[in-house]
């Protein structure tokens, strides 16, 4: 919990689901506080979603709680069969890897950009997002971690001037960073993470954009291993 009794990354998460729009809902809310709940564990792959419950919990009609539902499984996070009760979603190997992949593609693109287009300025706000990432890790603080890279890599992309870009990584949703808070919970990965992250930043600053991008897809490319190698039950082998 940060000092005002939030979540950390409970402001990001809100402003990447409402797009910039201020105004809030019941629905919001419902929508955000579960999607958090699913993102850092606490609602497993498979688990039971009971519009009920969730109705009493909010102290709300089941209306708000099934349209909450849907905008969820919008984004991947819940399935809704029919005639059963909605659960949280599993992903299969295959999509994990499709998702990785496309992930890894993009940000070498941006990494490339960041070598072409940042100034030093530029380079100073990121090297401030790492101060972040390094303390975390120091603390073995996962969920400040998990937010402090996940904000590291927005400003990367912003950093790097491509909006089309940057709308492209938005687009691959909530479901990415269910992925990647599961990829650095596991044991050993915040030390590994953050020491690749200091080596992208040096890259950086030489303009090396080869070993910026090579570096950038690794990364990715190592989270989704640590996701294969970790018997994580949210991942579904295909038969």
């Amino acid at each position: 919990m940060t000092a005002n009794g939030t979540r950390p990354g409970s402001e990001m998460l809100r402003q990447m689901l409402r797009e910039g729009q201020a105004d809030s809902s019941l629905v919001d809310h419902i929508v955000e506080d579960l999607a958090m709940q699913i993102i850092d564990g606490r609602l497993q792959p498979g688990e039971d979603v009971n519009s009920v419950e969730l109705a009493r919990r909010y102290n709300s009609s089941r209306t708000p709680v099934r349209e909450a539902l849907v905008t969820l499984q919008r984004e991947g996070l819940v399935e809704i069969p029919a005639r059963r009760r909605p659960r949280v979603s599993s992903v299969t190997l295959t999509q994990a890897r499709e998702m990785y992949e496309v992930r890894a593609n993009l940000h070498g693109l941006v990494s490339e950009l960041i070598v072409r287009n940042a100034d030093d300025e530029a380079l100073a706000v990121l090297a401030a997002c790492q101060a972040h990432l390094r303390a975390d890790a120091e603390r073995g603080d996962v969920d400040g971690y998990f937010w402090h890279n996940v904000t590291f890599r927005q400003t990367e992309a912003e950093v790097a001037g491509n909006r089309q870009l940057t709308r492209l990584l938005g687009s691959l949703g909530l479901r990415t960073l269910q992925l990647r808070h599961v990829s650095l919970s596991l044991p050993g990965r915040l030390d590994r993470s953050v020491d690749d992250h200091e080596r992208l930043l040096a890259a950086y600053a030489d303009r090396d954009a080869p070993l910026a991008v090579a570096l950038t897809k690794s990364i990715i490319k190592t989270g989704l291993l640590a996701i294969e190698q970790s018997g994580w039950s949210g991942l579904e082998l295909e038969s």
